[in-house]
């Protein structure tokens, strides 16, 4: 794992933390938004950060 994907992780984590402490009903707020942009910014860095390694045989 990458230092931005868990960098992403962490921050989602947290705001996701952040929305259950702050809200007893099922609204949405901000932290709430900011977990779901967070979780998506850490799946791309996920993407990103995989070495893909491509070694054809030509013969």
């Amino acid at each position: 794992m990458s230092k931005s994907a868990a960098g992403c992780l962490i921050l989602a984590l947290l705001s996701g933390i952040l929305h259950l402490a702050l809200v007893q009903e099922a609204a949405i707020t901000l932290p709430l938004i900011a977990c779901g942009v967070f979780a998506g910014l850490f799946v791309l860095a996920l993407i990103a950060g995989r070495k893909i390694k491509f070694d054809p045989v030509l013969r």
